[in-house]
Order: C-alpha cells, then sequence, then structure tokens
C-alpha cells in the first residue's frame, strides 16, 4: 500500500509592485471593498480576491476594466499594465509636439480670453507651463524677472509652490500667506493621494516643508475653521494692493498623461477695488 503525501496549497505573497498590490492600493484609496468592485465591474469576488493575491493573472482588457472604474490616472495604468505583464499604452506627449498643435490652439485662446486677468497653464507637480500677459504682469509685479528664473527656475520650468512657500518668493507679499498656504499644502497632499503619485510628489511637499514656520503651519491648518465661500489671495506691495480669487478648468476625456495634467488656473478679481485698480 502505497501513501499519497498532500502538501498544503500557498498563496503566492504579492510583491510590493506586483499587480495584485497596487490593485489592493487603489481599491483601498477609492474606498472600495472587493464585493464593490466586483458588483460594479461584474467579476466575481473571488476573481478579485485572486488578482490581489497573486493566484490569478489578469487580461490587459481586465486590467484597463478595473483600472477605469477605480478612476486610475493613466500614468498609474500604465504602471499597471506594466506590472502585470503588458506594454504601456497611454502616451506622455510634450506640449511642443505637432500633434499637440490644436490643444495649443485651444491654450492659448483661453490665456488671451482670461485678459486682462491672470491664467496659468501648469503641469501635475505646479511646474509653470504657459501664461498670459495679466499673469507675467502680476509675477514681475512683485519678483524680479530674472530672481525669478535664476532662483525659481529648475529644469527649465518655473515651480508655482515653489514661487509661493519660498521665503524670498512671493510669501512676503502675500497678507494672507498662512491661511493660504496652509490650504495648498491640503490641496497638494490630496492632489498626490488621487494620483497615486509617490516620489516626485513627496519630494515637493518635503522641500516646502523644509522653509521656515511650513511645518507647523501644516499640522495647525487642518484646525482652522473656514468661514468664507472663497479663498482669496491677498496681494500687497507698497501701493499695490491686489485680491484675487481661483478657478482651475481641466481637459475632458483626455488619452494622453501630459494632458491629463494640465490644469488651466484663471484668477479673478474678489473685489471692486482690485477689479478698478488691475486694469
Amino acid at each position: 500500500m502505497s501513501l499519497t503525501m498532500h502538501h498544503p496549497t500557498t498563496t503566492p505573497n504579492p510583491q510590493p509592485d506586483s499587480f495584485g498590490t497596487l490593485l489592493k492600493q487603489w481599491r483601498n484609496q477609492r474606498g472600495f471593498s472587493q464585493l464593490d468592485l466586483a458588483i460594479t465591474s461584474q467579476v466575481s469576488q473571488r476573481h478579485i480576491s485572486f488578482l490581489e493575491s497573486g493566484r490569478a493573472k489578469p487580461s490587459r482588457d481586465m486590467v484597463l476594466q478595473l483600472a477605469a472604474i477605480l478612476e486610475v490616472p493613466l500614468r498609474q495604468q500604465n504602471l499597471m499594465l506594466s506590472a502585470a505583464g503588458f506594454a504601456a499604452i497611454h502616451t506622455q506627449t510634450d506640449l511642443s509636439a505637432p500633434e499637440m498643435t490644436s490643444v495649443r490652439k485651444a491654450l492659448d485662446f483661453m490665456l488671451q480670453k482670461q485678459e486682462p486677468y491672470p491664467a496659468f497653464v501648469i503641469d501635475r507637480y505646479w511646474n509653470l507651463l504657459l501664461t498670459n500677459d495679466a499673469a507675467t504682469r502680476l509675477l514681475i509685479a512683485f519678483l524680479d524677472p530674472d530672481q525669478l528664473q535664476i532662483r525659481f527656475n529648475v529644469d527649465g520650468k518655473i515651480n508655482l509652490m515653489r514661487v509661493l512657500f519660498h521665503p524670498q518668493g512671493l510669501r512676503s507679499f502675500i497678507v494672507n500667506w498662512e491661511k493660504l498656504a496652509g490650504r495648498l499644502l491640503q490641496r497638494l497632499q490630496r492632489e498626490a493621494l488621487a494620483a497615486g503619485e509617490g516620489e516626485q510628489s513627496t519630494s515637493l511637499l518635503n522641500e516646502l516643508m523644509s522653509y521656515p514656520d511650513v511645518a507647523a503651519l501644516w499640522h495647525s491648518s487642518a484646525r482652522s475653521p473656514q468661514n468664507a465661500l472663497l479663498l482669496t489671495t491677498h496681494f500687497k506691495r507698497d501701493h499695490l494692493e491686489w485680491r484675487f480669487f481661483s478657478t482651475i478648468a481641466t481637459l475632458g476625456t483626455p488619452y494622453d498623461i501630459t494632458l491629463q495634467e494640465l490644469r488651466i488656473e484663471c484668477l479673478f478679481p474678489a473685489d471692486e477695488i482690485t477689479e478698478r485698480s488691475w486694469k
């Protein structure tokens, strides 16, 4: 008589950069249970569990389907595809590329129509890509153009967060800087979490935290009450005094990483004094 030895079935531990780990991270971040994701995607909860544990491998269509339901940004969808063993499909095209001509025309049109008030086009990391004349006027009213380039231009781009937070930037010309900075830090963190960003966003946040008083401000900002409909930015230097609030626009249904991460921020006068004096 022979005996057959039965070894227990083991579930492989998913690696930190595996598809299963990424799927679980995004599911948790979006507040989905495995059952929620299963119902929404019409995939069995058992299969979702197997994908997360590494016991099952997804097809490319499955990766894209689950990523779409979880609203995973295109940049991170490419990472999920690579982790699952597929080639990345979402491009990242420079804004100056010929195929971006129609987009640049649209952006230029928006910037022009925002005149005489400031408008900025920024990327996901708050790097300045385009401005209208009014935005340039606002910046150089407080900062010397040469110093703006020397101090705040990194890798060919001026970072607006750095301009706002650096002690030698706009900080000393913003009357309500503490309140504004607290809200911007919260926004930066929210955007990083929503996009699943790691190193680059963390690096920027750490740099801002290294500036005087910013870390303490970060800890207190969440507890400060909000008693206004809009947060305005109050600029003041000698005889110049302006108050602006902002709106943010994005491009609809982009299939390119660069386009998905573009932000068009437009400033508008927050009071009649600014409206009269700015023009």
